[in-house]
């Protein structure tokens, strides 16, 4: 048992005890404890295998390779709409983690079979990048803009499109855009 993970559970303001049940549990399973990015992390073979996450409405396990396990219960839920890998199962009380014990080890001993066999993750599909006309506007009048969002990493630039499309007025959208472009010219990310 790491202390980091002690320290942590006994800071929690909320799910204290459902995460002291998940702990458990993982522990049982054979997995490596360890401490990273801030959170409990669980290993075997020295991977990332999942993460115990506290939220405000569930405390979670993510897997980190969620995308390729089976899921027979159907426990996995996806953590977003752009969510490619990994998967969580959540929880809101010890009762769920303990009536849900079972199938829940299945699934650990899936995540913990896929890195046995090494499986990997498959790479996306390239798909061509979507920019709102309002930005492809601006990328066109600005050659500066246009040389500094290009000098961009994929994801960031990725983060900056869905940003500026998620905003369904034409107007918002401007808006957005007039308040990134500093960022962008300056060679930064959406959340930099």
């Amino acid at each position: 048992m790491n202390r980091q993970v002690d320290a942590f559970i006994q800071a929690a303001l909320k799910w204290q005890a459902e995460m002291q049940a998940l702990r458990r549990l993982l522990l049982e399973c054979q997995l490596t404890e360890e401490f990273k990015w801030g959170k409990p992390c669980y290993t075997f073979l020295e991977a990332n295998v999942i993460v115990l996450q506290p939220f405000k409405a569930y405390c979670a396990l993510l897997f980190c390779k969620g995308m390729l396990l089976k899921d027979p219960d159907g426990l996995l839920v996806k953590t977003g709409p752009n969510t490619r890998v990994g998967r969580q199962v959540r929880f809101t009380g010890v009762a769920e983690v303990l009536a849900g014990a079972n199938p829940l080890k299945a699934c650990i001993a899936e995540a913990m079979a896929v890195e046995k066999a090494g499986l990997r993750v498959p790479e996306p599909a390239k798909t061509e990048l979507q920019l709102p006309a309002e930005f492809q506007t601006h990328l066109a009048k600005n050659p500066a803009l246009k040389t500094a969002f290009a000098a961009l990493t994929p994801g960031r630039q990725r983060a900056y499109g869905f940003f500026f499309a998620a905003a369904k007025q034409a107007q918002t959208r401007e808006s957005r855009i007039a308040k990134c472009v500093p960022q962008i010219l300056q060679g930064r990310g959406l959340n930099d």
